[in-house]
């Protein structure tokens, strides 16, 4: 094993066990904490997760927010999100995830000091915890894990993507099997099993197109953009979170000369990052991420009862 990866190893088992036996104290909000996370730097499908369980939650009339730590934005502090506001005010996957549930998101580097301010600000019944299965300090009642089968071959950083290795899915009461994982690639005893899968929404896509994005893992979208119909023509792909510059766009408005498309193609994301400059790229499709979850109901049913369980009587989440 790279001896980066080795310390970088030894430094997250040496915390975890501190929070285990107590030594680090964990911090419980009054309301329930449902953290949706993953074992790797990015790209597991987190935000549209959090998206889809957030819709099956306002479905069954359960009032939540959302926490997120609002990573890539320029402000500090504890900031209720605006949904007309920028991806530099308060991060480009709140501001979409605020956007689409049109629920209350609460940013903050402490997620401990995000949910008191929704509990004091909102009559939510819940809190769901964006990214948060390696964020210990805040105690959670339920913790969902996404796995790709990537994961599964992966080494820890800086060697390869995985924050904590395979063994951390211990903590977890219910690991998301994505694009295919299977359950014997990870220890997953006694865990409830949950399969899902995300795609691109194929409605107004074009069939060519100049494609670009700021994500994680790129090839994904290039894979889903051609399942859905579309051949991109040309594509161009820019670090995670990227906030694009007038460079860029006279770059991409370069790439579409030079090929035979006349409309770009990106993610929702993306488009939340281009801010003003979105419309110096027209025409351009923005690609709607769909994420199905296998009997969904029945995994709602499962959770929210698990949480009356743990939190007790004096709850009142809505019980299937």
């Amino acid at each position: 094993m790279n001896p980066f990866a080795s310390l970088y190893g030894a430094v997250g088992r040496a915390r975890n066990r501190l929070y285990d036996s107590g030594t680090l104290k964990q911090r419980r909000l009054e309301r329930p904490v449902v953290s949706i996370g993953n074992l790797s730097v990015g790209g597991s499908g987190k935000t549209p997760f959090v998206i889809t369980l957030g819709t099956l939650l306002k479905q069954r009339g359960v009032k939540f927010d959302v926490l997120s730590r609002g990573y890539g934005r320029s402000t500090k502090g504890v900031l209720v999100v605006d949904p007309a506001g920028s991806a530099r005010e308060f991060g480009d996957e709140p501001l979409l995830i605020a956007r689409s549930l049109g629920v209350p998101v609460v940013v903050g580097e402490s997620r401990v000091e995000a949910g008191e301010a929704a509990e004091k600000q909102f009559a939510t019944e819940m809190h769901l915890l964006d990214d948060g299965f390696q964020h210990r300090e805040l105690a959670r009642d339920f913790d969902i894990v996404l796995v790709t089968p990537d994961d599964a071959r992966d080494q820890l950083l800086p060697a390869g993507r995985l924050r904590e290795p395979l063994a951390a899915l211990a903590r977890a009461d219910a690991v998301v099997l994505m694009s295919g994982a299977k359950p014997e690639d990870f220890p997953v005893a006694g865990k409830l099993i949950w399969r899902a899968r995300r795609g691109i929404a194929p409605k107004g896509l074009p069939q060519k197109a100049v494609a670009f994005c700021g994500i994680a893992r790129p090839q994904n979208f290039l894979l889903q953009l051609k399942l859905a119909g579309c051949e991109p023509s040309a594509a161009a792909a820019f670090r995670d979170h990227y906030h694009y510059q007038e460079r860029d766009i006279a770059d991409l408005l370069e790439l579409r000369r030079q090929s035979d498309a006349e409309v770009f193609v990106t993610t929702e994301k993306d488009a939340i990052n281009l801010g003003a400059l979105l419309e110096r790229l027209q025409p351009i499709a923005i690609a709607s991420v769909t994420m199905q979850l296998a009997e969904a109901d029945a995994a709602l049913d499962v959770m929210l009862r698990v949480l009356a369980d743990r939190r007790g009587p004096r709850e009142t989440i809505p019980l299937p």
